[in-house]
């Protein structure tokens, strides 16, 4: 922890100071009679009648403007701001300890409302009382810092001083309280499933190791939710979902972060076009809930999230994006060879599912602005979906995407264990190139030879639903702490 500075120390002799006075600059509670919003919007109410009751409200100093025998400031509780007008008629001695004050500061003061000439609502302080002596200042001119990274690791400044930030993270706690309540309306119940597992499948990526020491195994944690969920299928909990940390050991960007947010969501006896109803009807519903609208702006594009959302086959798409047919390169080798001639570095360890993936990152996501929903993939790009009823070289999956984001990732879910077996072998095969494969769960196919009913499957990255609704270009911005290398 770095050391304080010298206007630090000038605030530690504040607090001493206060100290010696016999005021406790750290009590234990007060008890606060609104929020600052609350009391706002009661004033409101009650002015016309001339009636303010007493109040007792309590936020950090932002501001402060002394004029001799009155003082203003600005206090901020995280609900709103409110203007305190100090007199030193009314306060008497007590009015000196605003000398020992700084911004940044946490108090509580109590009093009646009332409207200036400017009409500003203010406080009349009657009383205040100290309740944190802060010994670090707020750092000057933070809001539109260009040092972004600064910003990140300290984000309990970056909250105290921005309240577009304060509200970015309000409007995702709306956003998953409302994707919630529209599941819990149509019958799924939230369940939990483990974060520590021997087996670290249900996607494709790298995974974290964790060593238990009590067993003496390693463990991974998850980097999926869905195999977990699926055996829950099975044991008869027809409709399930789960909002949950997955973690993946890979690389970190504006649209990913190690540790992230998922939904995933199972519905027994549907399909991947029940889900697809489902998916944009929840986008809508979380936009209408949180924001109150169901257009917002991404990037200054709009874009609007009312149903029902454009449906663009696969193939077609990359024929229209791309260029090129990819029946026409059915394998790896013909595939990496196309990308190549198309300008494109190719990595030799990916195998053809890997590759049509990168294709359709570097090719159509980016074209799709209006909510799409991109439907029915080549079968090595998806080994836990079922193939199509029409064509078993293709899958039952889509991906929704919006404003150049891929949203989210839904099935036909495979439930034939026999199936099941040889798709995980044909991966497990390719592990000696791609190390970003499935992995063989035994006791997963187990649960699927005791019989999985049909199943839609639907996965939605909160955090890229959330920069979506509110406009925010990185990951970083929406998720409070984000993965930072570590500083010396």
């Amino acid at each position: 922890m770095p050391p304080l500075d010298a206007l630090g120390q000038q605030r530690l002799n504040k607090l001493e100071r206060l100290r010696a006075r016999g005021i406790n600059p750290y009590p234990h509670s007060f008890q606060r009679s609104h929020r600052i919003s609350e009391a706002i919007a009661l004033f409101s109410e009650q002015e016309k009648g001339g009636v303010s009751p007493e109040l007792k409200l309590a936020g950090r100093i932002m501001a402060m403007r002394g004029m001799g025998k009155a003082t203003f400031a600005d206090i901020n509780d995280g609900s709103g701001k409110v203007q305190l007008f100090f007199r030193k008629d009314t306060l008497g001695e007590k009015y000196s300890l605003l000398e020992d004050l700084d911004l940044g500061d946490i108090i509580g003061a109590s009093g009646k409302l009332f409207r200036t000439r400017a009409g500003e609502v203010t406080l009349e302080v009657a009383d205040f009382r100290v309740l944190a002596k802060s010994l670090r200042p707020l750092p000057e001119k933070w809001h539109g810092l260009v040092d972004t990274d600064a910003r990140y690791r300290r984000r309990y400044i970056d909250l105290v001083v921005n309240e577009e930030v304060r509200a970015t993270f309000r409007a995702r706690s709306a956003i998953i309280t409302a994707v919630r309540g529209f599941l819990n309306k149509r019958g799924f119940i939230e369940v939990e499933t483990p974060v520590f597992q021997p087996l670290a499948g249900g996607a494709a990526a790298r995974p974290f190791i964790a060593h238990y020491q009590a067993l003496g195994e390693d463990l991974y944690l998850r980097i999926a939710l869905e195999l977990y969920l699926k055996r829950l299928i099975v044991g008869g909990l027809d409709r399930i979902y789960e909002i949950g940390r997955v973690f993946r050991n890979e690389g970190i960007d504006a649209r990913h972060n190690p540790e992230f947010t998922m939904l995933e969501a199972y519905q027994a006896y549907v399909d991947y076009n029940d889900i697809m109803k489902l998916t944009e009807e929840l986008v809508e519903h979380a936009a209408v809930t949180a924001l109150g609208k169901a257009e917002v702006e991404f990037g200054g594009k709009p874009v609007n999230l009312k149903p029902p959302y454009q449906r663009l086959d696969y193939r077609e798409a990359m024929r229209q994006f791309w260029g090129r047919d990819i029946e026409k390169h059915p394998d790896t080798a013909s595939l990496r060879a196309a990308m190549e001639e198309s300008g494109m570095t190719v990595d030799p360890k990916k195998e053809r599912g890997k590759l049509l993936d990168e294709l359709a990152s570097t090719y159509i996501e980016p074209s799709l602005i209006q909510p799409t929903f991109l439907v029915d993939y080549p079968v090595e790009t998806a080994p836990l979906a079922k193939r199509h009823r029409d064509n078993s070289k293709l899958v039952e999956r889509f991906e929704l995407y919006a404003a150049g984001i891929e949203i989210a990732n839904a099935f036909t879910e495979l439930n034939d264990p026999l199936d099941q077996r040889e798709r995980f072998k044909d991966q497990v095969q390719g592990r000696a190139i791609d190390t970003e494969t499935e992995v063989i769960d035994d006791d997963f196919i187990m649960a699927l030879e005791q019989g999985m009913p049909p199943t839609g499957g639907l996965g939605i990255g909160i955090d890229r639903l959330v920069m979506l609704l509110t406009n925010r270009q990185t990951i970083r911005e929406v998720v409070l702490f984000p993965q930072l290398k570590s500083r010396e």
